[in-house]
């Protein structure tokens, strides 16, 4: 069985139910999440050998989040404790013309505390083959971004394949930092994913044609995109999801993916969402799953995308979506026939 290593930061999530807005609730409904948390459980759901690794804080938020992620099977045996807090961050559903909003509380939590001689990576690589992380972790803090890059040097020197989300937060660091650390570390990618908008907000490359608040998007300028960054820094790979966004509750969701010189396109899928954080992470996860079992590059893109496209129908950030169901939206049941 394929094992996967995935590292970054698991945070307490808190949102209102429903469509409340954060200062209406007087409640808050509470899950655990985070990027590279949510790659780690979607590869475990599709039966893959997948590993999460961060620092949690010795306590029963931290206890709570470890009990989140292994409950789905995922391996949480590198997981080291001790620290100052657990993170949260609290989101706010979108409507209609009301954009979805995340607040962050996660300064000093404990992997923005860790250092590198906390994680023995050549023990956690030991019989893994892939290696994830996003550059959400690199943001949290220098020590974090010194993490990342010893796990990538490790990985890289020990025969491992390595993927990297670009994940921009302009909330955790400027695109100027971004930069010059994703830069550094993306020497040793050979999968790079991103969104429509993370290769111009990290490395300046934009996509001609293009508008992507007024929902104008150009596969051909992101095929340009996926190529510069592929030449610039060496990467076998290069996926990135394109969402074209009509409201809050309608986008559009689709991908294109750079493989062997080739430029391979899915299908546009229309999507009436439920909750879309966490959608780029169960792209991920499923372009990740599709490479490990030999999926041909089309098939890969399409399967990843339709993962994500189900995912957004999913409350919280897990997606919970089987191979099955992501098959079936592939070959073209996307009706929502009750299944009986």
């Amino acid at each position: 069985m394929n094992k996967i290593i995935c590292f970054g930061e698991i945070m307490l999530r808190l949102n209102p139910p429903g469509y409340l807005r954060i200062i209406q609730a007087e409640c808050l409904m509470a899950s655990y999440a985070g990027g590279e948390a949510n790659v780690a459980v979607s590869l475990a759901n599709f039966g893959m050998d997948s590993s999460f690794v961060t620092k949690l804080p010795k306590n029963e938020l931290g206890q709570a989040a470890l009990n989140a992620v292994r409950r789905y099977g995922v391996n949480t045996e590198s997981i080291v404790r001790g620290g100052s807090k657990l993170g949260v961050y609290f989101v706010e559903k979108g409507a209609s013309q009301r954009a979805s909003k995340v607040i962050y509380d996660r300064k000093n939590s404990s992997i923005a505390e860790a250092r590198p001689d906390e994680f023995d990576w050549k023990g956690i690589f030991k019989d893994a083959q892939w290696f994830h992380f996003s550059g959400i972790t690199p943001a949290l803090s220098d020590t974090a971004a010194s993490c990342c890059k010893s796990a990538c040097k490790i990985a890289k020197d020990m025969g491992l394949m390595v993927s990297c989300d670009l994940n921009y937060r302009k909330n955790l660091w400027s695109q100027d930092k971004a930069g010059e650390v994703m830069s550094e570390l993306m020497q040793y990618v050979d999968v790079c994913i991103a969104n429509e908008e993370d290769a111009f907000d990290v490395f300046g490359i934009s996509a001609k044609n293009t508008d992507v608040v007024s929902g104008k998007l150009s596969r051909s300028g992101y095929e340009s995109v996926a190529r510069t960054i592929a030449e610039r820094f060496g990467c076998q790979k290069v996926a990135i999801t394109l969402r074209t966004s009509i409201s809050a509750n309608d986008n559009e969701w689709a991908g294109i993916f750079l493989s062997g010189g080739i430029c391979h396109e899915s299908k546009n899928y229309p999507i009436h969402i439920v909750d879309r954080v966490g959608s780029g992470d169960s792209f991920a996860a499923g372009l990740i799953y599709s490479l490990l079992i030999g999926k041909e590059a089309n098939s890969a893109i399409e399967f990843a995308v339709a993962a994500s496209c189900l995912k957004h129908t999913i409350e919280n950030d897990f997606n919970h979506a089987s191979i099955d169901e992501i098959e079936m939206l592939v070959k073209g049941n996307s009706s929502g026939r009750v299944q009986r």
